[in-house]
């Protein structure tokens, strides 16, 4: 279970923030997340993985496309099957210090500016 505190700050900031839980894992759905300037599409769902689901990586943001952005990504995810939807990913690991939910978010984008 995600603290409710964070959940609370998080519906805040996205708007029709919503959740997914699958296999054991939490999932939080963010419709039509601004991306950062310069990415292409400029929104796009997405989904935050905010815990190891096996794959090595401590926290993923996952979604529903690829994204065209100033730096070239290592896209690792693709067409993962999460909630009935298809997903992407790129490889990408968050620092430490991002320990809440909303931090976590921040940090995966800024690999996309």
């Amino acid at each position: 279970m995600l603290p409710q505190d964070q959940i609370d700050e998080l519906k805040g900031m996205y708007s029709g923030l919503g959740s997914i839980a699958e296999a054991g894992v939490q999932y939080i759905l963010i419709p039509n997340l601004m991306l950062p300037k310069g990415c292409s599409p400029e929104r796009v769902d997405a989904l935050l993985c905010p815990t190891n689901r096996g794959d090595g990586y401590a926290s993923r943001l996952f979604f529903a496309q690829r994204v065209a952005g100033p730096k070239v990504l290592n896209w690792n995810a693709n067409g993962v099957r999460i909630g009935d939807r298809n997903w992407h990913a790129f490889s990408y690991r968050i620092g430490a210090s991002a320990k809440r939910l909303a931090q976590m978010i921040s940090s995966h984008l800024t690999a996309l500016q």
